[in-house]
């Protein structure tokens, strides 16, 4: 077995990268929490019995 060594460009650019505050859209976190909770609050309200409206005498 071989060993190769990891190309000069090759390092630099993991550090680059492990350097990137870039938010991915695949994220988790507190956003997507937030979504998760607003959604089902969505749903919960529509499933809320409705009072039916009455007509005023």
């Amino acid at each position: 077995m071989s060993t190769t060594k990891t190309p000069r460009w090759m390092k630099s650019v993991l550090a680059e990268a492990a350097q990137s505050e870039v938010q991915m859209p695949w994220a988790r976190g507190a956003r997507r929490e937030a979504m998760i909770v607003r959604r089902a609050a969505d749903e919960a309200a529509s499933r809320a019995p409705q009072r039916p409206v009455l007509a005023a005498r």
